[in-house]
């Protein structure tokens, strides 16, 4: 079968090669560049948890030694500090790493498989369809044509892709306006990130703002200055000002000395593609949409598009279409999209002083910032990873379904499970390889060689239903698992989503929760799973 067309090198992209190519799914990456990235100091991203495991499970690289995870974070107002969050094993820090390291670890590990060739040069100019596959046409020193099974859009804001399939981009342009400056320094908060708005030697007019600094290793920082609406060019002479003037407020004294690295205008659009799959053409990352408000960042949603995508194209590659599966990519990520960027909008009036929805949102100054620092930590309605409560994927009503910590379509808690093999991993570590997993709660089965309960209890018979299953499954166990009790058996995706939790082994329960989550796999008897149950109890 012909491989999966990747336009676009960025670390969408990039990383969907790396998540299809686990999966033993060829790939061709259409690389408008010469193959390499430019280091950009100022051009940073900052990843959540989820997507930091993504990016170290496909490449194998910790990435932790790249960026720089933060000790904590401080939100202020005027002189008063309003927060202070302390990460730790329980709240991990988020991970600020430059976008060109990040690619540079990505192309690192796609050299590494012979299954993605990497296409330098080559610009997408034509695309073509039928009932059987794609055919692109690339213009540059290498122009040719393409031969695909599938073509995914990862080519950013200014997707070639969607254009050529017609697909509008609706929404507001420069929602947001930030001057940027990568420098390196010393500040008070030596590993902590800060938030600071209303700075008192910024007294009046919008530009009194708010700034935020990140720091990243070597002890260098990423400034940004939130601009006035409006498109008032951005001098070198104004950034300098705004550099020394913060640097001097936040030190208390004279100017510290200070490198200046890098410079730019980061501006802040959010739009979303009113469709994300034409066929066999589909759309991932910037392409599909944009946001960053109040400290959202559209990689991780980026990243988690892939990991929701990837899966599910592979069993397509491997198995023959599965239609309403590759539907569900756009109905579940696009709705968390929409729902995030619905939530930024409601609450930009308030945070930035426009006060129409005054009467709607109740909280003090102190509570805005917290709405806002909720952004750029991850959490709440601005930055938390969607659930897909309404996924056309969802099970109807199990007799067997009970109630975990974990609603059915939101992301599994990262426990530790013992393997097939005996080994102790995180659940994480089981992701993305195109297999269900089966987890049982099973308290007291840490401290024994699986050996001595592989073969006892309810076990035979959860192996000989996780068998019987509609698709390939690994079956582990958990000593524990937030909210849930002993013997309940979770199912979940390949991309970590709970699929639904029930109270014990129940075959037909799990058969048809299964079946469901593929998006309707090929019809088998349930009573076929009964009966290998048995069979195997026996």
């Amino acid at each position: 079968m012909d491989p999966v067309i990747i336009a676009g090198a960025g670390p969408a992209g990039l990383t969907l090669a790396l998540a299809l190519a686990r999966q033993e799914v060829p790939c061709v990456v259409l690389d408008e560049g010469p193959g390499k990235d430019e280091p950009r100091p100022a051009r940073t991203v900052v990843l959540r948890e989820d997507a930091v495991a993504l990016v170290e499970r496909l490449t194998g690289t910790p990435l932790t030694g790249l960026g720089f995870r933060w000790a904590g974070w401080r939100s202020m107002r005027r002189k008063q500090v309003t927060r202070e969050v302390a990460f730790g094993d329980a709240d991990p820090a988020p991970l600020h790493i430059a976008q060109h390291e990040l690619t540079g670890v990505l192309r690192t590990a796609l050299a590494r498989t012979s299954l993605v060739r990497v296409a330098v040069d080559s610009r997408l100019d034509g695309i073509e369809q039928e009932a059987s596959g794609v055919t692109a046409h690339t213009r540059g020193p290498s122009g040719t044509w393409w031969r695909g099974s599938y073509l995914v859009g990862c080519d950013g804001p200014r997707s070639t892709v969607r254009k050529l399939q017609d697909i509008r981009f609706p929404g507001r342009t420069a929602v947001e306006r930030y001057a940027v400056a990568a420098l390196r320094t010393e500040l008070p908060w030596t590993d902590e990130a800060v938030l600071h708005r209303m700075p008192p030697w910024r007294t009046s007019g919008p530009s009194a703002g708010e700034i935020v600094g990140r720091p990243l290793r070597d002890g260098v920082w990423r400034l940004d200055w939130l601009l006035p609406p409006g498109k008032d060019l951005v001098t070198p002479e104004m950034l300098v000002n705004r550099i020394r003037e913060t640097l001097t407020g936040w030190t208390g004294g004279a100017t510290p000395s200070y490198e200046l690295l890098d410079t730019g205008v980061h501006t802040v659009h959010h739009r979303l593609a009113r469709r994300w799959r034409v066929g066999r053409v589909l759309l991932a990352g910037d392409a599909a949409h944009l946001l960053g408000a109040l400290g959202t960042q559209g990689l991780d949603e980026g990243l988690r598009d892939v990991g929701n995508l990837a899966w599910k194209l592979a069993l397509a590659w491997h198995h023959g279409p599965h239609e309403a599966l590759l539907d569900s990519y756009q109905q579940e990520r696009r709705t968390a999209v929409a729902a995030r960027l619905g939530a930024a909008d409601q609450v930009l009036p308030l945070l930035r002083g426009g006060g129409g929805l005054r009467s709607y949102v109740p909280g003090s100054a102190r509570g805005h910032d917290a709405l806002l620092a909720d952004g750029h930590l991850g959490h709440g309605t601005l930055g938390a990873p969607g659930a897909y409560a309404d996924s056309p994927l969802a099970p109807e009503h199990l007799a067997g379904e009970v109630s975990v910590g974990t609603a059915p379509g939101a992301p599994v808690s990262d426990v530790r499970v013992t393997a097939e093999d005996g080994t102790f991993v995180r659940l994480r570590d089981r992701l993305g390889r195109g297999a269900l997993l089966v987890l049982l709660v099973a308290p007291g089965t840490g401290v024994w060689d699986r050996k001595h309960w592989v073969t006892a209890g309810i076990m035979p018979r959860l192996a000989a239903a996780v068998t019987a299953l509609p698709h390939h499954a690994e079956l582990l166990v958990a000593e524990s698992y937030p909210g849930a009790a002993a013997h309940t058996v979770l199912l979940v995706r390949p991309d970590g989503h709970l699929v639904t939790a029930l109270g014990g082994v129940r075959p037909a329960d799990l058969y048809a929760a299964a079946e469901a989550a593929l998006g309707g796999a090929p019809r088998a008897a349930v009573e076929e799973a009964e009966a290998g149950a048995a069979a195997g109890a026996r």
